[in-house]
């Protein structure tokens, strides 16, 4: 072992903290502050601060609390310097002739005060009306999601650049039109629930399926957006959306203990064990899908439609037992209510399971003429299965090299290598 192994290997305890407590932190401190930007510098100062003390002085018994404290530090400097700072005591309703001490108390309580919920709290600030959409799904994926420029810009099919310039300018605008750090009333809650529901909604797929890094999954993403989706639940019960979103984070959920092998290696849906699946997850979502579908008087929506596609394959013995035409058909009605090449993709591989496989190729040929997905891994990836079951090997084993060759997940590079592998052999 060199000198500089356990500085690194620090390092990567750092990163797995932060990737858990930066939503916490964001949160809190922005409700402190009333400034997001403020708020996401002031916990990246005490992610610094970590990296330099923790390789000398280990990491701390609760990592989570120290970095908390570091970052309420940090703030409470912060505030000391500003001119305003009697002002701001106003603001968050403390009395102008209070003693520091007394400021500083309060502060850590209202820090340390998580019945209000900061991150939902949080949630709704950044899908403010103010900001148009892309930007409100970017911010609140970059705060509260953890996820990176790129990781955010792969998600939505954009550039790195342009979702960069997204965060920065709805941060300025936030602060420019000093929209208050509270929950909005009942109202405005309707108004900006779609914002809310597809962050939530790409929170959970970035955990269940990670764009980038050594892991296949990132199960405290998965958490955190299940947990966001059922406070929502609770606070806008007869809203059918909200429950059916539920409904499919808690059935794709119940599939996460079988998803990975001993060594973390993939395992897809096919060649999944599940028994391992959690049944008491998949009740709780099929009886989130039924509260759904009793709410919805209208057309079905695009979260109640992908929760009984879920559905169809948590009622399914295996795959060959599954209705892969009632899930064809789902995704056509998914393709008209919300539009999305992925959705496409994904119809694709369920009409060449219903109906064979050159049909469900004939759908991603012309998702493939279009460009929409041109550096969408799964492309190639399911272009090379539905070749592979036509006979056509080689050309299914360059499909699998591509798809290697575009993912930035390490897990999902040697799946696709080794799929590619087989082929070859």
């Amino acid at each position: 072992m060199t000198a500089a192994d356990p500085i690194r290997a620090t390092h990567r305890a750092v990163e797995a903290v932060w990737r858990i407590e930066a939503a916490k932190l964001i949160a809190g401190l922005a409700r402190i502050v009333r400034d997001v930007g403020l708020a996401e510098e002031l916990a990246q100062d005490a992610l610094v601060i970590a990296l330099e003390q923790w390789p000398q002085s280990g990491v701390p018994d609760n990592p989570g609390a120290w970095l908390m404290a570091t970052a309420k530090h940090r703030a409470v400097d912060q505030l000391r310097r500003r001119t305003r700072y009697q002002r701001k005591l106003e603001e968050i309703g403390r009395d102008l002739a209070i003693e520091q001490d007394s400021a500083e108390a309060d502060l850590d309580a209202a820090l340390d005060d998580h019945i209000g919920d900061d991150l939902l709290r949080l949630v709704f600030i950044a899908c403010h009306p103010v900001l148009s959409t892309p930007s409100r799904v970017a911010l609140t994926l970059r705060m509260l999601g953890g996820l990176s420029t790129d990781e955010i810009a792969r998600a939505h099919l954009s550039t790195e650049p342009t979702v960069a310039q997204r965060i920065v300018r709805a941060k300025r605008t936030l602060a420019d039109k000093q929209v208050p750090f509270e929950l909005p009333g009942p109202d405005e809650l309707t108004e900006r629930l779609a914002s809310v529901l597809e962050v939530v909604y790409l929170i959970f797929n970035e955990g269940h399926s990670a764009t980038a890094g050594d892991d296949w999954m990132r199960p405290a993403l998965c958490e955190e957006a299940l947990r966001l989706g059922r406070i929502l639940a609770g606070l806008l019960p007869r809203e059918p959306e909200v429950h059916a979103l539920v409904a499919l984070l808690e059935i794709q959920a119940s599939r996460i203990p079988a998803r990975t092998g001993p060594a973390g290696e993939p395992i897809l849906l096919p060649d999944q064990d599940r028994s391992r699946w959690d049944r008491l997850l998949v009740r709780r979502g099929l009886a989130a899908l039924d509260r759904a579908e009793q709410l919805s008087a209208e057309a079905a929506g695009p979260y109640l439609l992908q929760a009984a596609i879920a559905a169809c394959h948590a009622r399914a013995t295996s795959t060959a037992d599954t209705d892969w035409v009632r899930i064809a058909s789902l995704y056509e009605l998914l393709g008209r209510v919300w539009p999305s090449p992925v959705a496409e993709l994904n119809r694709a591989v369920a009409v060449g399971l219903a109906f064979g496989p050159a049909q469900g190729l004939e759908i991603v040929d012309a998702l493939t003429e279009r460009g929409e997905l041109e550096r969408y891994p799964l492309l190639p990836a399911v272009r090379g299965d539905l070749l592979a079951s036509l006979g056509r090997l080689t050309e299914a084993r360059q499909e699998f090299e591509r798809a290697a060759a575009l993912t930035r997940n390490e897990r999902e590079r040697v799946l696709f290598q080794d799929r590619a592998a087989a082929l070859r052999t």
